[in-house]
């Protein structure tokens, strides 16, 4: 099998730690707008999540789960008592192909006072994404990291109702990837774990540290624990070591473990508790000593990268292109080369789950724009979240889509009876596939605008029971009168003065 090695190099220009976010969309969800602030530990700059979501409502924590460990975004949250799918929409600066780290949390901490943690689902646009479920903590966190579809400039995060209680989120991060890493055949990366080997302080690590804010957790689990092997570090602290594309912090690289008593090979296993699963693994590995060694690396007893060669200060990240089939437990194995006189050592280990994505391709751009553009001129009230038609159970009600494998589009709008008011906006221009347009019974007023007739799917039209004036454009007449459209009882129209002819011009009515 192909592995990708990607190693640094000493010349490559020193990296500058922690004060770039640019990149970083880092949100606290439930604090009110205007209430940004920059965390004192990791120096990272939060805001408020008004403007990304306009559902939902803002709790704080129950005081008997506020301390000192407890970090100011985890002390509130966001709720949505209300709609089955509630949605964070985060627009990018620019359209699509982008790759992004996404990493929501939630904090539970009894802020209902009914001591009951609710389960329900997690979505990345329309796929599920987690299932949120509060066993023996109060504390969850869901990470993945996602490549933007090229048609979009949009992400939709959205919690999912599944009747066991009220979903929630105390914060959402998304942090922009170099492209060039944490490559798939197909799919998106679940976290599965992040380890950092050989940690001198059992504390996490991330921003500044890690210029990606990569969450690193020291190696204190079982599987991680064997009296075969010991810890070792560095006290030759340099940017050196973040060297790659990967740019694994240096506070990571400069610790590693290695096996004792004369034996010559590294054997743990990660436990993944369920079968069939495929998995993507990326091994970190520097030398923090003056020493040259070499090793080959087996996954479940399967040659997975013979010949790794580490040198003193060059980082190395080991991965495959393809993904690998994990039944219940993936075992490892480091071992020395025969020609190695040291012994293989690894500094960092990271395991993702693939989540392939099975969902339709999102609404077409321009078409979820207009939507959402109507939505906010007449303040649509119903439960307008996310993408329109992704998933298909949770599309939004009044509309239908059409899904032909590359493109999604809006076929179908129903706003009759919607308190609309004001003159037609010119949004539902965007709407380019609509074939039936409802916008009867409501208090729409001004000229019928003449883009209606420039929709080139539009085949039905009912615009009755409003307050427009004028005459309906001659191109939508023209279009009625061959059968290419159907104007439903149009009989609306309010007498004009026309100022050319001192007489009122006579209203038309089609259909009835």
């Amino acid at each position: 099998m192909k592995l990708f090695m990607l190693y640094g190099c000493l010349t490559l220009v020193l990296l500058v730690h922690g004060q770039d976010q640019s990149g970083f969309i880092s949100i606290d969800c439930g604090i009110s707008e205007g209430s940004d602030y920059t965390d004192e530990n990791t120096t990272i700059s939060y805001n408020s999540d008004v403007g990304y979501i306009d559902t939902g409502t803002n709790h704080n924590i129950s005081s008997d789960y506020m301390s000192a460990d407890v970090s100011r975004r985890l002390s509130n949250l966001r709720s949505f008592p209300d709609g089955i799918k509630n949605c964070y929409t985060i627009h990018q600066a620019q359209a699509g192909g982008d790759k992004y780290l996404i990493r929501a949390s939630f904090m539970y901490g009894n802020y209902d006072s009914k001591n009951q943690p609710p389960e329900f689902e997690l979505y990345l646009d329309g796929d599920q994404w987690h299932t949120i479920r509060f066993n023996a903590s109060d504390f969850v966190r869901a990470e993945i990291i996602h490549n933007v579809p090229a048609t979009t400039a949009y992400i939709h995060v959205c919690l999912v109702n599944t009747g066991l209680g009220t979903p929630f989120i105390s914060g959402l991060d998304l942090r922009r990837l170099d492209t060039s890493i944490y490559k798939t055949n197909s799919g998106s990366l679940k976290l599965f774990n992040r380890i950092d080997l050989g940690s001198t302080t059992n504390k996490t690590v991330r921003y500044p540290d890690d210029v990606y804010d990569r969450i690193w957790f020291p190696d204190t689990t079982e599987e991680f624990s064997s009296p075969e092997w010991e810890a070792f570090s560095s006290s030759y602290n340099t940017d050196a070591l973040s060297a790659n594309n990967y740019k694994p912090p240096y506070q990571v690289m400069a610790t590693a473990i290695r096996p004792v008593n004369g034996r010559n090979s590294l054997n743990f296993w990660v436990e993944i508790g369920y079968p069939r699963q495929q998995m993507y693994v990326y091994m970190h590995f520097a030398e923090i000593g003056p020493v040259q060694r070499e090793f080959d690396i087996y996954i479940n007893n399967a040659s997975w990268s013979p010949g790794v060669v580490t040198n003193y200060l060059r980082p190395v990240t080991i991965s495959s292109p393809y993904s690998m089939s994990a039944d219940l437990r993936l075992n490892f194995s480091i071992r020395a080369a025969a020609q190695s006189t040291l012994p293989p050592i690894l500094n960092a280990l990271e395991v993702y789950e693939v989540l392939e994505l099975r969902s339709p391709t999102p609404t077409r751009q321009s078409e979820f724009e207009a939507i959402e553009n109507i939505k906010l001129a007449y303040r649509v009230e119903r439960n307008w979240q996310g993408d329109p038609c992704v998933p298909k159970e949770y599309s939004w009600e009044n509309l239908r889509c059409h899904y032909d494998g590359n493109s999604t589009r809006i076929i179908s709008l129903n706003l009759s009876s919607s308190s609309l008011s004001g003159n037609m906006d010119s949004s539902f221009s965007g709407l380019t596939s609509l074939e039936s347009l409802d916008l009867s019974n409501n208090n729409l007023t001004g000229l019928v605008p003449n883009f209606l007739s420039k929709l080139p799917s539009l085949k039905t039209l009912n615009l009755s029971r409003n307050n427009f004036i004028g005459s309906i454009p001659p191109a939508l007449i023209e279009k009625s009168k061959i059968g290419s459209l159907t104007l439903r009882s149009v009989q609306f129209l309010v007498p004009k003065m026309d100022p050319n002819e001192n007489h009122i011009s006579k209203s038309m009515v089609i259909g009835g």
